[in-house]
């Protein structure tokens, strides 16, 4: 009798399932850093902004210089206001000013007056003629030359001369590295390169204002008399009698505020120059625009107050 051996039962291989690599391998989506992300994952906000167009972008760099001059000027403004009442006066400084700024600019300043008088009273003279209207000739250049011509025409044919002056002289201390002397020695620039010419020009505007309505009123009287035979006299009589005291103060108050501007433009530039004498020239141009587009437009706004509190009859 034989025995059967006795069968061990098959055992079923299991399956498996291999473990994640850990994260200490490096490998895995655990392991990856933040920084390892794709660009596409990231967040809307943490992209760079898209470049502005040309365009934009140009008038975007003007306006942000522009906003810049703004508070630069209105810093040495302020400084130059303070400084008017520190000690000591700038007095001799103030008097070499004014005979530079104000006796050297008499000559175009006169010559500027007589020809626009002259070219004045000849384009009224003519116009009115057509109507049989010419003894109003005197009238009407007496009443524009005390409101209009004599203290804008001044300032801004003075004013380039003046203004163009003060950056060229700022500036070329500037590149030359004065100014910074001067801080250096602990003494204040607005106070003795600003200071001085901005009292000069103040107080000199007014006579070269008042200078060119009398040559005004000569070329043009002398053109009437000699070229439509409308007398001397009776131009002079005419004339004054149309134009008042409040004409005249009207146009002539005007003259400080140019006096202020032409010096204070002059000034910033010249103080913000750099670059050399490439520089001092660029200071120089800027300083002519900006002083006779200023001009104009504060008489707009000078006029408005001159109408509003000085009418005329």
């Amino acid at each position: 009798m034989t025995t059967e051996p006795k069968r061990t039962p098959e055992r079923t291989p299991q399956r498996t399932t291999e473990a994640p690599p850990s994260s200490s391998t490096g490998q895995g989506p655990s392991s990856l850093a933040p920084n390892s992300l794709a660009p596409n994952s990231l967040a809307p906000n943490s992209l760079a902004p898209p470049p502005l167009p040309p365009l934009l972008a140009k008038i975007n760099d003007t306006a942000v210089g522009f906003v810049e001059h703004l508070g630069q000027f209105g810093r040495m403004t302020w400084g130059a206001v303070r400084a008017l009442f520190e000690r000591p006066l700038e007095i001799r400084s103030t008097i070499y000013q004014m005979e530079s700024l104000g006796v050297r600019s008499a000559a175009i300043a006169s010559v500027t007056a007589l020809f626009v008088g002259m070219v004045m009273a000849v384009q009224f003279a003519i116009g009115l003629q057509k109507f049989g209207g010419m003894e109003y000739t005197g009238r009407i250049i007496g009443l524009s030359f005390s409101r209009e011509l004599a203290p804008t025409l001044t300032a801004v044919i003075v004013g380039g001369r003046i203004g163009a002056g003060i950056a060229a002289e700022v500036g070329s201390m500037a590149v030359t590295e004065q100014i910074d002397a001067i801080r250096a020695l602990g003494a204040n620039p607005v106070k003795k390169l600003v200071l001085p010419r901005l009292l000069a020009s103040i107080v000199v505007m007014p006579v070269l204002g008042a200078m060119a309505l009398v040559l005004g009123f000569g070329g043009a009287m002398l053109i009437c008399a000699t070229e439509f035979g409308i007398p001397a006299g009776f131009f002079l009589r005419t004339a004054l009698s149309s134009v008042t005291f409040m004409d005249y103060f009207s146009g002539m108050y005007k003259t400080p505020f140019f006096g202020a501007i032409i010096a204070l433009v002059g000034c910033h530039f010249g103080l913000i120059t750099r670059g050399g004498t490439e520089g001092v020239g660029h200071a120089t141009t800027r300083t002519v625009v900006v002083t006779s587009i200023t001009i104009l437009i504060a008489d707009f706004f000078l006029t408005k107050m001159a109408i509003m509190f000085f009418p005329s009859r």
